[in-house]
């Protein structure tokens, strides 16, 4: 992936801290959410992976498709549609990852080129501009394909929306009940106000990792 440094480090303090969130709730959270937070946690951990500014071993990207396709088909087993989304999305940025490397055709072929001219001058800048060129096409030309990727930022935006406006009006719901004395004093919730706020957190934790994904989507 492209894009400076500071960068993929942000995503790699922000995938590290959202797994070891989630990876704590998956140990002492509600049973209904366990499962959930181990999701998050695979996903937020592997996120602070894949960011890593520096130079990853060769075989890493291979590790990480086998690993979220893995995870998306088993998340799709258990249609939970949108982690088969995530770690299918991440499976195909690891993909995405080696394929570039292996594109360099037409970069080879331009600086080739030169080398067919009739004329030494144009076969000597032919030279001079190949490696410039292929430098400078590398940084340029996308990973992936478009059109996917395209899909997958329409996708993520939408969720990162819908569920930034969704946790908003229930924190300040929940909060307004219990200034007021409401049901929240009188009927409390199962499991107390920390179950409330770990939920709550939960889900800014997944509204955070999916402003991660749109940034490493653009970053192909």
């Amino acid at each position: 992936m492209h894009g400076p440094a500071w960068v993929g480090w942000l995503l790699v303090l922000l995938g590290a801290a959202a797994g070891v969130y989630c990876l704590a709730r998956a140990r002492t959270g509600p049973v209904a959410q366990r499962g959930e937070a181990r999701g998050e946690a695979l996903m937020a951990l592997g996120m602070a992976a894949m960011a890593w500014p520096l130079a990853p071993p060769s075989w890493s990207p291979w590790l990480f498709t086998a690993v979220f396709g893995t995870a998306g088909l088993w998340a799709l087993a258990r249609r939970h549609l949108h982690h088969a989304v995530g770690a299918l999305a991440m499976a195909y940025m690891a993909v995405a990852m080696v394929v570039p490397s292996q594109q360099p055709g037409h970069t080879g072929q331009m600086g080739q080129m030169g080398h067919l001219g009739t004329m030494e001058p144009m076969a000597q800048m032919g030279q001079a501009g190949g490696a410039s060129g292929a430098a400078a096409m590398a940084h340029t030309v996308p990973g992936g394909v478009p059109l996917l990727t395209g899909l997958l930022l329409v996708y993520f935006t939408g969720y990162v929306l819908a569920a930034g406006v969704r946790l908003v009006p229930a924190a300040g719901a929940v909060s307004g009940e219990a200034v007021a004395g409401g049901p929240v004093a009188d009927e409390p919730v199962a499991g107390g106000p920390t179950a409330v706020a770990g939920s709550g957190v939960l889900r800014a934790c997944r509204v955070a990792m999916g402003i991660g994904m749109l940034a490493m989507l653009l970053a192909l």
